[in-house]
């Protein structure tokens, strides 16, 4: 693509667009009138949610900075340009050491940084009941401590943007006000609440739900609960895993007609993403399984989920092969409608100048090229 106009047809718009390059470089872009061409373009793909991927794991103390700059690279051969690597439950060293690595790598390497659009801290502030802790070690799970977190917050250089979080802690609404007045969102994860927690959390500025529909316990009462209360809070974004493994098609039908543009694909994906089927032994979740449809369960409690395996790219291809959104409607999940969250949230991601080049063919999305910051990064 080296100075050179490609034609392609925006997935969001339907609009034929001439991207002109130059030494890899994009110059300029140009809408088309009824121009054809097989080659698909869309903003990059951000993922708010993804604890590893291709064997590299977030969530050890032995990831290293090469690590962080290599899964970086696998990310953006899938159409992802920006993500938010996440740390969940562990020992307080640990996590002073992961965040303090990932913020090693963005001083590192200068795509590292343009691409982590900040660190998600998935616990340890969540319930510890079997259940809603899912494969989180309960040994380390404790209520929200703002002077813990902001230990974690400095050795993470002020890159911890997300933190999931339990409300049905005492004092948690106090926790939650302190996050947004610095600036760092807080999603409801992992958790028991009741529709008072719920609300006590909206209120106090709470703004996502944490794979909503995951993280709780096998059985809940009819109504109220707090999916149904999460669903029902139109100041929360819904972020679910559509995997076609995580939650039932019929559930991810509810949340779209529910939660309409504020429905936010991520992928959850552990270091098992890109790797084959079998049993692994991981430092925190200890022995899994990872089976032929990528779906990874905890060995010795087979019927809890222990992360995802499949991409957030797999994701979008999950929805569109499973006939629960078009294309257009599956990208947007993934890219516009979280890049209008962060915006609202005074986190904005430049997504003018991300863009992905890609065929669609059947189902499989083949990702040509990929572009940060109108540099191409990835492909030709």
């Amino acid at each position: 693509m080296e100075d050179k106009v490609v034609v392609a047809i925006n997935c969001i718009t339907g609009q034929a667009e001439a991207i002109c390059f130059a030494n890899g470089i994009v110059e300029n872009i140009i809408e088309k009138q009824d121009t054809k061409s097989e080659i698909l373009t869309g903003p990059g793909l951000i993922d708010l949610q993804i604890n590893g991927i291709n064997g590299i794991d977030f969530n050890t103390p032995f990831v290293s900075v090469n690590d962080i700059i290599n899964a970086c690279h696998c990310l953006l051969s899938e159409g992802v340009t920006t993500f938010f690597p996440t740390v969940i439950t562990n020992s307080d060293e640990n996590i002073l050491e992961i965040v303090h690595t990932i913020q090693q790598a963005c001083l590192s390497s200068s795509l590292v940084n343009e691409c982590v659009g900040g660190i998600h801290l998935e616990g340890p502030f969540i319930s510890p009941v079997e259940g809603a802790r899912g494969a989180h070690d309960k040994k380390y799970i404790k209520a929200p401590d703002w002077d813990l977190f902001s230990q974690f917050q400095k050795a993470a250089g002020g890159k911890i943007k997300i933190v999931t979080i339990a409300p049905e802690w005492e004092d948690s609404t106090s926790f939650i006000e302190q996050c947004r007045a610095h600036g760092i969102l807080v999603s409801i994860g992992h958790s028991m609440a009741r529709s008072e927690h719920i609300k006590d959390a909206v209120r106090a500025g709470a703004t996502m739900s944490t794979h909503l529909g995951n993280g709780v316990p096998l059985s809940l009462p009819r109504h109220p609960n707090l999916i149904w209360d999460q669903l029902a809070a139109d100041e929360l974004y819904a972020c679910i895993i559509a995997d076609g493994i995580h939650i039932p098609d019929s559930f991810i039908k509810v949340v779209i007609k529910t939660k309409l543009n504020a429905t936010i694909v991520v992928s959850d994906a552990t270091c098992f993403a890109g790797m084959p089927p079998g049993e692994y032994e991981r430092p925190v979740g200890g022995a899994v399984r990872v089976d032929e449809e990528k779906r990874v369960s905890l060995k010795n409690s087979p019927r809890l989920l222990g992360g995802a395996a499949k991409s957030l790219l797999e994701n979008v291809e999950t929805l569109i092969g499973h006939n629960l959104a078009t294309l257009r409607k599956a990208w947007q999940m993934a890219s516009t409608n979280v890049s209008d969250m962060l915006a609202k949230n005074e986190h904005a991601v430049n997504q003018n100048n991300d863009r992905v080049f890609f065929q669609l063919i059947g189902n499989k999305i083949h990702v040509m090229s990929t572009i940060k910051n109108g540099r191409i990064v990835y492909g030709k």
